[in-house]
């Protein structure tokens, strides 16, 4: 791991497309995974954090350290996506069952401590899921909010619409009133929404690129890819589908590979027919003050050479 390695905590509910996200962090030196904390989202928590050790074993990094976290949102019962991801989360492969352990205590702790050791400004956030984990950390421990460098999250949609509701992605529908507390905090947040996810799809040749690599990780990740892109190919009609998570990675990894604009997200709690819609203040016309900088273009190109590459490391 480089010396002036970024330090990241990785937020996470494996997931197959938060999966990718790990194993790119991972295989990246640029990165130091202080930890990954798991929640409840794509699946339930006992299968996130199982999902997320899975991966970290085999990425071959063991020594991750792996939290598990809130259970449920904040206030509203959890919906899960199995339709998606299938039972496990990570259907496709055949991954074993770790022998890496569960980190002791809690996830919002290991937040909470972390961003409190560490110096400020020194830590991102990648968060892949419902924000449940930070926002209670945040009420817990106000401080943490201007000790964060960066939050970079994967979540919302403007343009595109929504995924789960017409109005609401996912990650942001399944906790709003998480997503809420933390696009109020203050903290320095750049946002991969649905208009850029939607522009990186798992193309046939794309996922054989990665198959081609002959190694564990590569056919894992094909494996997983393909069961994940069946959902979306017959509702959007397309070769592939969209690979959301590792935007968040590649984006510390290759800033200049998306583009956007800094405006005013805020998210719906109030209306059952739009709750959890992330509310961009594309064209400014509102004065409420920009809180996140939000990508609209990605180099679709460029960011699966970068996945394709890195995973060849693995």
């Amino acid at each position: 791991m480089a010396e002036t390695a970024r330090k990241i905590i990785i937020d996470t509910d494996p997931g197959q497309d938060d999966a990718v996200a790990i194993l790119l962090a991972l295989a990246s030196p640029e990165l130091a995974v202080l930890g990954i904390t798991a929640v409840a989202g794509n699946v339930p928590l006992a299968l996130t954090q199982l999902n997320a050790r899975k991966i970290c074993e085999l990425a071959g990094r063991p020594d991750t350290i792996v939290h598990a976290g809130a259970e449920r949102p904040l206030v509203r019962d959890l919906v899960t996506a199995e339709y998606v991801h299938g039972k496990s989360g990570l259907d496709g492969p055949d991954l074993p069952e770790p022998s890496m352990p569960l980190a002791e205590g809690h996830a919002v702790d290991f937040l909470v401590d972390t961003l409190m050791r560490e110096a400020p400004g020194s830590v991102t956030l990648c968060a892949l899921g419902p924000l449940t984990n930070i926002a209670l950390a945040l009420i817990r421990e106000p401080r943490i909010a201007p000790r964060i460098g960066e939050l970079v999250l994967m979540g919302g949609g403007f343009f595109e619409g929504g995924n789960t509701t017409p109005a609401a992605e996912f990650n942001i529908y399944v906790d709003p009133h998480a997503a809420d507390v933390v696009l109020r905090a203050g903290i320095p947040t750049v946002m991969m929404p649905l208009d850029v996810t939607h522009q990186a799809l798992t193309t046939a040749a794309r996922v054989a690129a990665i198959r081609d690599l002959g190694t564990p990780v590569g056919a894992a990740t094909a494996a997983l890819l393909e069961f994940f892109e069946r959902f979306d190919e017959e509702k959007y009609g397309t070769d592939g589908g969209p690979l959301h998570d590792p935007c968040v990675i590649a984006y510390l990894l290759n800033p200049r590979l998306f583009s956007g604009r800094h405006c005013n997200v805020a998210v719906e709690t109030g209306s059952e027919l739009t709750m959890g819609m992330t509310v961009v203040d594309w064209w400014r016309v509102t004065d409420r003050p920009p809180n996140a900088m939000v990508m609209r273009r990605i180099d679709h190109e460029g960011f699966f050479a970068l996945l394709t590459e890195r995973l060849a490391r693995l």
